[in-house]
């Protein structure tokens, strides 16, 4: 068996909820998973309940949006089996706060366009903590303007080279945010870096000791990347996470969670970096 450590419900921008998520991931005979909203913690909440009733492991965690001052890409940090929450609750509220504005803005855009209800879009967007664009294109779906989430009519809208609803969205540096996951007592997991070419910023995280561990299996990872990441994670002494990056119909390809794991060796020594941090 192994551990589905990447999965997205409604909290944020996954199309299912938590219970259904932990209740597929027991029908797939995982040995655990992992529920990682963007910036909040409160699917992972909801999940670690539904593990207890229905008798699967839930490792609490959340995903967080970065960017990385250096090179100006994108940087996300999954977080794990956090001590205290609430201690990162200011960068979650800093960034729901930036997304509902974006949101917004894109909204009337959008219907400057197609003459959708807001109230079509605000459905979705209340079951969340915030406000993404594919809440949107779920409205556009139900209205007959598109036929699915990531298509023509997404690419038209919401491309960052000259989509006509596209809002640019300022997130916090990486280095930043994972230093207040640290203070948190959080493991700190830098997320998929063969998706934004991430392996400079790897190995400078894994120099400078600010990051526990790299995820290696990915859907973005191809064969030559997984290798790429494990011998990092081997010369820097990582641990090695997996996971589906699971968002139901909110999603390019289909995958349905287990579809990529973390093998239970290495989710034990995650869960023994964490005991060796609560000793120090």
């Amino acid at each position: 068996m192994a551990a589905d450590l990447h999965c997205h419900t409604q909290s944020s921008d996954g199309s299912d909820t938590a219970e259904e998520v932990v209740l597929m991931a027991k029908m797939r005979g995982l040995s655990a998973v992992a529920v990682t909203d963007h910036d909040t913690f409160a699917g992972s909440a909801k999940a670690v309940g539904f593990g207890k009733k229905y008798g699967i492991p839930v490792v609490p965690g959340a995903e967080f949006s970065c960017i990385d001052a250096e090179t100006g890409r994108k940087a996300h940090i999954l977080c794990y089996c956090c001590d205290a929450p609430e201690k990162l609750e200011p960068v979650c509220r800093r960034m729901q706060n930036t997304r509902r504005k974006a949101g917004k803005a894109m909204l009337e855009k959008v219907r400057s366009i197609y003459p959708v209800p807001a109230e079509m879009v605000m459905k979705y967007v209340r079951r969340s903590t915030c406000f993404f664009k594919q809440h949107i294109m779920h409205a556009l779906i139900d209205a007959g303007y598109a036929g699915e989430i990531y298509g023509p009519v997404y690419k038209k809208l919401f491309s960052s080279s000259g989509g006509a609803a596209y809002v640019k969205i300022d997130y916090p540096e990486v280095h930043d945010v994972i230093e207040q996951i640290r203070r948190a007592g959080g493991i700190a997991v830098l997320a998929h870096p063969a998706e934004f070419d991430s392996y400079g910023l790897l190995d400078s995280l894994s120099a400078s000791k600010m990051i526990d561990g790299v995820e290696v299996w990915h859907p973005s990872a191809g064969k030559d990347a997984v290798s790429r990441l494990s011998e990092a994670a081997a010369e820097y002494g990582l641990v090695m996470t997996g996971g589906t990056d699971f968002h139901g119909m909110y999603t390019k390809i289909p995958h349905p969670v287990g579809s990529f794991t973390t093998p239970d060796e290495q989710l034990g020594k995650l869960l023994m970096e964490k005991h060796n941090w609560r000793k120090t």
